[in-house]
């Protein structure tokens, strides 16, 4: 039985970044991809995504203090 993680309410949301965005994210820190926080392809939100290596993922989470959380990870092999 395969069991769909997006739809358990502890499950945060995740969306894979345009490229317009990311150079957004990118230089509102000065960073680089390979600075961001690494997940791998195998995780199973990435594999359920279908991101690639190399794309980049938004993950929101609702926070009691900050209302909505975002993260974002650098998909690597």
């Amino acid at each position: 039985m395969d069991i769909d993680i997006f739809n358990s309410r502890l499950s945060p949301k995740y969306r894979t970044m345009k490229q317009e965005e990311i150079a957004t994210l990118l230089k509102k820190f000065n960073i680089v991809t390979r600075d961001l926080p690494k997940i791998k392809s195998t995780d199973p939100a990435v594999k359920r995504l279908g991101a690639n290596d190399g794309d980049v993922l938004e993950i929101s989470r609702d926070s009691k203090t900050a209302g909505e959380a975002k993260y974002y990870r650098f998909v690597v092999k």
